[in-house]
């Protein structure tokens, strides 16, 4: 089965999250979809759609004014969390050691993390990708329990820029072979950056490819739907 999730940022409301889930629910589709949407929009649906959230606190429950934990999500009925995404890094300057915390803490929860890597522009001009991968990937995942890994390369976020096909291959055999050898070869691995319609087919059929995380795409049921029939 493969997955598609939704990363909706710091948007939406709703109005956008009853549109979208309406036409969801006439899509006939073995992909399992998950959407990471705002904390405001968190409250309990009964939808066949997995509903996910964007973060979590390093904290339990207690004085930790703004901060949403691992038991406040849990009781909303989140099953997913993403951690680590690379807006999350560069903005509120998170290591792979709190990515790492994030991640344990979730699954504590009974919360699947999905934990993001992805190497900046920089990175990828010097030749540096695989090695930065690999160091982001193996600093940042959970200790123990189940997790998802999403690949998105900072520079093709929200850019309409993406990787070649062999790029995302190679990185994608790369990430394999190193949860392989942790012992995590069922782990499933995400690729994500710019994702669109038009492009789902140039990445849904390459091996370790067990899905999509689209951003901006998943918005709205125009946008979002298509990518879901054409991962069919």
């Amino acid at each position: 089965m493969k997955i598609l999730v939704g990363n909706w940022k710091s948007n939406g409301n709703r109005k956008d999250k009853q549109k979208l889930l309406s036409a969801l629910k006439k899509v006939k589709t073995n992909t399992k979809i998950i959407l990471c949407l705002p904390f405001t929009l968190l409250y309990g649906d009964k939808t066949k759609v997995s509903i996910g959230a964007q973060d979590i606190s390093l904290y339990p429950n207690g004085a930790y004014t703004g901060d949403i934990s691992g038991e406040m999500l849990k009781d909303a009925g989140v099953k997913y969390v993403i951690v680590g995404h690379s807006e999350r890094r560069k903005y509120h300057h998170e290591t792979n050691e709190i990515v790492k915390h994030k991640a344990n803490i979730a699954i504590q929860n009974g919360i699947t993390p999905i934990v993001c890597i992805g190497e900046s522009e920089s990175d990828h001009k010097n030749g540096k990708t695989k090695s930065v991968i690999k160091k982001m990937l193996t600093e940042s995942i959970p200790d123990n329990g189940g997790f998802i890994v999403a690949y998105e390369p900072r520079w093709a976020i929200g850019t309409g820029i993406t990787p070649t096909k062999s790029e995302v291959e190679s990185i994608h055999n790369m990430i394999f072979d190193v949860l392989k050898g942790l012992n995590r070869a069922r782990t499933p691995i995400l690729y994500g950056g710019s994702i669109k319609a038009s492009n789902v087919k140039k990445f849904i059929d390459i091996p370790h490819v067990d899905g999509l995380m689209a951003g901006r795409a998943s918005l709205k049921p125009e946008t979002f739907l298509p990518i879901i029939k054409n991962m069919n």
